[in-house]
């Protein structure tokens, strides 16, 4: 229970044309505006929120001392139903989350004195309140994908859909693309990756013997930035969170005080270290070293892949039997190159991409193609920072159209999907509205609410 202090006696003060009732006693500390079943909300949390969301550059559409209550009113809603299906959220996710948000923050501000002063609070404070507003959040999360877990859409959904909107609500469907893709790796000189794990052998021993604390080293050498900046500290993570290898190594381990062997993954070689184990989850530190591609072996993979796109163009073999015999795309390599695109967790993979949903480098590429052409090779940067060589090939061009049953199912399956679980989420919340006491306080009613119809069961 969130100790405050309650007060009486108000003013008035306007905000864009709506009158609302506010503290203006000097010794006020705080003042409920709602009430919900039998948790309040106070002015201070809707302050909160608005200058957090003003951090963020949110601009409301409407304003936002009607906006901010309602939703933490909602929040409420599904809070008191997490309680009766008891559901939770780890602590360790929670706190992955507040130490991403807090990183955020203090690099959006500058400084952690600057973060203080904007926040007209002590940075530990800040984390406290960031810890409750995350697991709000996850909690909020969980249960919400509870309902919407309900609704399963059938393809007879989605024709009922197109067949009761009428042409003018017809979705649209952007210019599109279908991209096939070999990628070549450059070859890494053995004593590239010998100089880097001297490297961290050299670490190893430097930690071991005492001479210098692993945190330290992983600041100094760590080619991961994120973790490298907290001292290499990866925080909490279950097995299924990080890469295969590094896992086998890191939940194997059960002496803090020593190093891992070298660990090779996609991203480089590391050396770890365990800081503690809960449960089925570990914290710990790594230090991330990247054996640099010389330019002669870039050079060498281009020339390859050239020779490749030459092959291929001439009728020497096709782009499909190259992907087998050539590529190192392993997410590809068994569909005959063709990229999967998935716009949203959870949905459907599509092969079908908008230009702004490729990567960057094959975008630039396709850009100038025609359908059928083979690119060029070039070299690409993939997520995990691997650089890679590549060619494409533009296999379809979609011009923008409004969506067919026969040529753009997935899409408006997607489209159903969202609007069926939105629909689903609306009525849970209107049924809770019906059987949940609300009460608002005078000044903070004078709204036109996204769900009409609180405090009146």
């Amino acid at each position: 229970m969130k100790l405050r202090h309650i007060v009486l006696g108000t003013a008035v003060a306007a905000f864009e044309g709506v009158s609302f009732t506010l503290s203006a006693q000097n010794n006020v500390i705080d003042e409920v505006v709602w009430v919900v079943g039998d948790e309040a909300i106070y002015k201070s949390e809707v302050e909160d929120a608005r200058q957090e969301a003003s951090m963020n550059g949110v601009h409301w559409d409407g304003d936002p001392y009607c906006i901010i209550p309602e939703q933490l009113a909602v929040n409420k809603l599904f809070l008191n139903q997490a309680e009766l299906d008891s559901i939770t959220v780890s602590p360790d996710d929670v706190n992955d989350q507040v130490e991403y948000r807090y990183n955020f923050y203090e690099s959006r501000m500058g400084s952690r004195e600057k973060l203080e002063e904007y926040w007209k609070m002590s940075a530990e404070l800040f984390r406290l309140k960031l810890y409750e507003t995350c697991e709000t959040e996850m909690i909020v999360s969980k249960v919400r994908d509870k309902i919407m877990e309900r609704v399963k859409v059938t393809p007879g959904d989605v024709r009922r859909y197109m067949r009761d909107i009428s042409p003018d609500e017809i979705p649209y469907v952007p210019n599109q693309v279908e991209v096939q893709i070999i990628t070549m790796d450059p070859v890494i000189p053995q004593e590239e990756i010998d100089a880097v794990k001297s490297d961290l052998r050299q670490y190893t021993e430097r930690i071991t013997s005492g001479e210098v604390p692993f945190s330290t080293l992983a600041i100094l050498y760590s080619e991961d930035p994120e973790s490298a900046k907290n001292g290499g500290d990866c925080g909490f993570v279950g097995r299924g969170e990080i890469v295969p290898e590094f896992a086998a190594v890191a939940f194997n381990l059960t002496d803090p005080e020593k190093v891992s062997k070298i660990v090779e993954t996609e991203y480089g070689f590391h050396i770890i270290q365990l800081i503690e184990r809960l449960g089925d989850r570990v914290r710990v530190r790594h230090i991330l070293r990247k054996p640099r591609i010389p330019m002669s072996s870039i050079d060498e993979c281009l020339s390859r892949l050239d020779t490749v796109a030459q092959n291929i163009r001439s009728g020497k073999y096709t782009f499909e039997s190259a992907v087998t015999s050539f590529s190192s795309d392993k997410d590809t390599r068994n569909n005959n190159g063709l990229m999967a695109n998935q716009p949203e967790p959870g949905m459907p993979k599509t092969s079908k991409y908008e230009m702004q949903q490729l990567p960057p480098d094959v975008a630039k590429v396709i850009d100038r193609m025609h359908v059928g052409e083979v690119s060029d090779p070039f070299t690409m940067q993939l997520r995990n920072g691997k650089v890679v060589c590549a060619i494409v090939k533009l296999k379809n061009k979609i011009t923008g159209h409004k969506a067919t049953m026969a040529d753009d199912y997935e899409e408006l399956h997607r489209i159903v999907s969202e609007i069926r679980r939105e629909e689903a989420i609306e009525k849970w919340i209107r049924e809770k509205q019906r059987t949940t006491y609300v009460k608002i306080s005078e000044g903070w009613n004078d709204c036109e609410f996204m769900y009409p119809g609180w405090g009146k069961q």
